[in-house]
């Protein structure tokens, strides 16, 4: 999905592995908001796996999820991700 979210063009990034269980159940909380988001694989692409890294003091942590607003999420629960899709 790659839908804007805010209709600037600005989306939501979701960096995720296919193996992760994290990843699955926010992926599904997404889309069971009907919130659409880009996603991206950080296994099979240096650049995001690089940002994540970043992004996380260094760790390679899954999901991580970057809003348009600049906000990020690192391996929400289910709870905490709700709490920022509502404000969106």
């Amino acid at each position: 999905m790659s839908n804007s979210v805010n209709g600037n063009g600005a989306q939501i990034k979701m960096y995720t592995t296919g193996w992760c269980p994290d990843c699955w159940r926010a992926k599904s909380v997404m889309r069971g908001n009907g919130v659409d988001f880009e996603e991206i694989d950080i296994e099979g692409d240096e650049d995001a796996r690089e940002l994540v890294q970043k992004l996380n003091k260094g760790n390679m942590s899954v999901p991580t999820i970057v809003f348009p607003d600049g906000d990020v999420l690192t391996e929400p629960s289910t709870t905490a991700l709700m709490a920022k899709l509502s404000k969106l």
